[in-house]
């Protein structure tokens, strides 16, 4: 059976065809370049071919053979390749572990019939182990490149964009920024929610904070952030379907950002992280002569 995310592109293909009385033919790689499995993780819009982006990471080398059946291009360096279909009426009860490595809840997934399969000779059977770091490590960094380049384009003050790994790679983000009188910090915070929906909590944080060190996150919070004023809270959206403390029938949950920069009415020198002051000398400066 397989797991398809509500209005991926995937799912989408999958309910048209079953809405017209379809199965949905579909070509599966295993052992592919890791540029094309980054690539297919990226979520493009509707329409966007992924092996557009896999062949930009590979310097436009990316070679494609037909498959015999479907038709379909699939790489040509693929280990193994199976044609089948998405069958439109039988479902299986899946139930696994996820990126966030919990268990998702049971769900009735669509079963696929495997009709060909082709391989090489001694074939690689390349697998990731789910809600480790290869896992996440597939799933997030599409993202992160995506809303890197969402939010600098929007937000030139935009620095870094980062997925935490305690949220995951996939549920928390802390965007880095060169804070200005002008820069509108909840702003940036609904839009980095909009460009991942899956986000629960944004963290924004100056450019003097190391957004990929934890510590130095929790220290902006500790010391630059009040709930009264900073904190965005944002009920009943749309959420990720893995977080098992969000409503997950509907899709609903609560989200949270935090203004973790230094406030403009404050005096600025007042949250200056003091540093050692590097002293030139040399030791026979203090010797004897």
């Amino acid at each position: 059976s397989i797991r398809m995310v509500e209005g991926r592109d995937l799912h989408r293909s999958f309910m048209f065809a079953k809405n017209h009385g379809e199965d949905l033919p579909i070509a599966i790689t295993i052992g592919v370049h890791p540029a094309i499995s980054i690539a297919s993780a990226f979520q493009a819009e509707w329409g966007k071919n992924e092996l557009e982006i896999a062949n930009s990471l590979l310097n436009n080398k990316l070679t494609l053979t037909k498959c015999p059946s479907t038709g379909f291009l699939v790489p040509s360096t693929a280990e193994i390749v199976m044609e089948g279909k998405i069958l439109q009426d039988k479902t299986h009860k899946e139930w696994m572990v996820e990126m966030l490595q919990t268990y998702d809840m049971p769900r009735a997934a669509p079963v696929i019939e495997i009709e060909k399969l082709y391989f090489r000779n001694n074939p690689i059977y390349h697998d990731i182990l789910s809600g480790y770091s290869e896992a996440r490590l597939l799933m997030g960094m599409p993202i992160e490149a995506k809303l890197n380049g969402i939010m600098k384009k929007m937000f030139p003050q935009t620095k870094q964009v980062i997925l935490t790994s305690g949220g995951a790679n996939w549920l928390h983000a802390i965007v880095q920024i060169s804070k200005t009188r002008s820069t509108n910090v909840k702003k940036i915070i609904n839009e980095t929610f909009a460009n991942h929906r899956s986000l629960k909590m944004v963290t924004v944080v100056d450019d003097d904070i190391d957004p990929t060190d934890a510590v130095s996150v929790e220290f902006a919070m500790a010391t630059r952030f009040q709930a009264d004023k900073d904190l965005v809270i944002i009920k009943n959206v749309r959420g990720s379907s893995l977080d098992p403390s969000s409503d997950q029938k509907k899709l609903r949950t609560t989200k949270m950002g935090i203004d973790a920069t230094i406030p403009t009415s404050k005096r600025p020198d007042g949250f200056k992280i003091g540093k050692i002051p590097k002293v030139k000398t040399s030791l026979k400066d203090y010797s004897k002569k």
